[in-house]
């Protein structure tokens, strides 16, 4: 089975204290048998991000059999700065996407003072992921991602942590989001397992991705859990959680 993580974060230099390098990270894909990693930039403290993301597209030049490369933009760097990072990850850097993360970057996703930016993603037919999390559950409440994915139907959303990253999660509120906008598609990341089986059993198995948010958590116990949790599945439906929904989301 191929096996693609939806969600491993990379950084040049140590952030908060943890080894996301390239190489690291082809380690840690090698002990867990994944195949691919769709990989972006570890939130920085420091508003910066250029280059966090030119080392993404580093990553995407050495190693462009094992990831896929997905950019970052943050709109309160202002809105004309976000939309030309948007434009450079996609055109110059040839990503799949941009995430936008309200969360860790502290702003309301659907501020429509940020509309500009979604409104360049949607141009490019890339895919948007966003962070959606107790963590930071008024930033990234489901109801946001509904507002955006109603504006945009067209545009493929893929929803980091589904709404997890936290004790009291709101997983409940973004699969029921997820059943009225069928182009969100989930990510099962730091999130609790009972959750993740739920969307499956509610969405199908074609709306959900495994992920496993490293360097966060480890992946190669992701992996297992994620092959314990859906092992009596058919086979076709293991394939689309482990990487067959991702592909498709990005346009493969």
């Amino acid at each position: 089975m191929r096996i693609i993580d939806a969600d491993v974060h990379l950084a040049p230099i140590r952030e908060q204290g943890i080894d996301a390098s390239i190489e690291t990270t082809i380690l840690k894909m090698d002990r867990a048998k994944v195949d691919q990693a769709l990989v972006w930039l570890i939130p920085p403290y420091l508003r910066h991000i250029d280059d966090s993301n030119a080392y993404i597209y580093e990553a995407t030049r050495k190693y462009p059999d094992r990831f896929l490369g997905f950019g970052w933009a943050d709109p309160n760097l202002g809105v004309d700065k976000a939309i030309d990072s948007v434009k450079k990850c996609i055109y110059e850097y040839g990503f799949h996407g941009v995430k936008l993360n309200g969360a860790q970057n502290s702003y309301y996703i659907d501020n429509p003072e940020y509309a500009p930016v979604i409104e360049e993603i949607a141009k490019t037919k890339k895919a948007l992921a966003l962070h959606v999390g107790a963590d930071a559950f008024e930033f990234t409440h489901p109801f946001r991602v509904r507002k955006i994915a109603k504006e945009y139907p067209e545009m493929k959303i893929l929803v980091a942590h589904m709404g997890g990253v936290g004790h009291a999660d709101l997983t409940d509120a973004m699969i029921e989001v997820a059943q009225e906008c069928p182009n969100i598609m989930l990510i099962g990341s730091m999130v609790r397992t009972n959750a993740i089986w739920k969307a499956i059993e509610q969405l199908g198995a074609d709306r959900v991705c495994y992920g496993s948010d490293t360097p966060f958590d480890i992946m190669h116990a992701c992996v297992g859990k994620y092959k314990a949790l859906i092992e009596d599945l058919p086979v076709d439906d293991q394939e689309k959680i482990m990487g067959g929904n991702l592909l498709r989301t990005l346009g493969f």
